[in-house]
């Protein structure tokens, strides 16, 4: 696939399967920095302050579906050299990245560009992806690429590491939901996908996008970012740039966390915008039920008083309605919605 981004040297003007239609593109409007969005410090639970970081983990994911972590046990260390090796995978030669791209819909280890619709999709994203499942770990390792030569020495422990951040983040969701101790250490998490997008500097970045606006289909994504702008979260019909901060990772709802608290918790809209300078790499992870796992709102969270405002469905169900509709939030919802009376 010659399509990839990474491997074009010419970036001076902006194909036209890639410009946006009006209604769609972000314009060169500045986008301010969300100041409301919580930024937590982890380590205050562990140091007697629990109940008053739920209530904070909470409080944001009730208000925005978004949050950000800092002191999260993570190494800086770890987290460089993720961010390097991820970095030296798009950096390689056209034909090692050749390698690793295919049309195959069954192949889960896979670079492609702009989406795996390419083919068929109206308009192209600004991006180029590299994917594969993480956990388990033994199951998938030795499937992800040989070159670069350490990345699989580097994310696997990476991997391994974030897997339990968000078991951390989850046991103290289902704490402040209500939920019994280890809610969610099941097939509820028993699938992690890392996606790691590659958004090279942009030619006109008001008529494009790197993803369009959407919400997770999976439970929750732990997302690290590079040190350029260009994610954005959509609040009260205003998008709000998300802030990069130093070793921090970013934490958002997903549909499967807004099913199982019964709408407590939201699965905030976002995309990514480009600009016309600076590479920007983000790798997130997404934390997803297993395909046969059933989800559901919690019995702990219904009764007479809150009826189930979702219906049971199996995860894989869920994920293709999802990629069928992808991007519509109110029609993908509305297909799972409880049947009244």
């Amino acid at each position: 696939m010659d399509k990839l981004l990474t491997s074009r040297f010419n970036h001076e003007s902006l194909p036209g399967d890639y410009i946006f239609p009006p209604e769609l593109r972000p314009g060169d409007l500045k986008i301010p920095f969300g100041t409301n969005i919580s930024v937590i410090d982890l380590s205050e639970a562990e140091n007697g302050d629990r109940t008053n970081t739920i209530q904070k983990i909470i409080k944001a994911s009730e208000e925005f579906g978004f949050f950000q972590v800092i002191n999260h046990g993570i190494s800086e260390n770890v987290m460089n050299e993720a961010r390097s090796v991820f970095k030296e995978l798009f950096d390689m030669p056209a034909e090692e990245k050749q390698k690793l791209c295919s049309d195959d819909p069954s192949k889960t280890c896979k670079m492609f560009t702009s989406s795996v619709n390419y083919a068929t999709e109206k308009v192209h994203l600004w991006r180029d992806n590299f994917r594969h499942p993480c956990h388990p770990l033994e199951q998938w390792q030795h499937l992800w690429p040989e070159n670069p030569t350490r990345y699989r020495e580097c994310v696997g422990p990476f991997s391994v590491e974030v897997k339990k951040l968000a078991s951390r983040i989850l046991s103290l969701i289902s704490e402040g939901l209500g939920l019994e101790c280890g809610y969610f250490e099941n097939d509820l998490t028993g699938s992690v996908l890392l996606s790691i997008n590659h958004y090279p500097p942009c030619p006109e970045p008001s008529l494009a996008l790197g993803i369009t606006k959407h919400s997770d289909p999976n439970l929750i994504t732990i997302l690290l970012q590079d040190h350029v702008c260009g994610l954005q979260v959509l609040k009260d019909g205003n998008w709000i740039a998300v802030e990069p901060i130093p070793n921090a990772f970013v934490i958002n709802v997903g549909y499967q966390l807004q099913v199982i608290s019964n709408g407590k918790l939201i699965s905030a809209e976002h995309r990514a915008v480009t600009n016309s300078h600076d590479t920007r790499t983000s790798a997130a992870f997404f934390v997803a039920p297993t395909d046969e796992c059933v989800v559901e709102p919690a019995e702990a969270l219904t009764d007479e008083h809150h009826p189930p405002i979702f219906k049971a469905f199996k995860y894989k169900d869920f994920n293709s309605h999802y990629f069928a509709k992808y991007g519509d939030t109110d029609i993908v919802l509305k297909s799972f919605a409880a049947q009244k009376g």
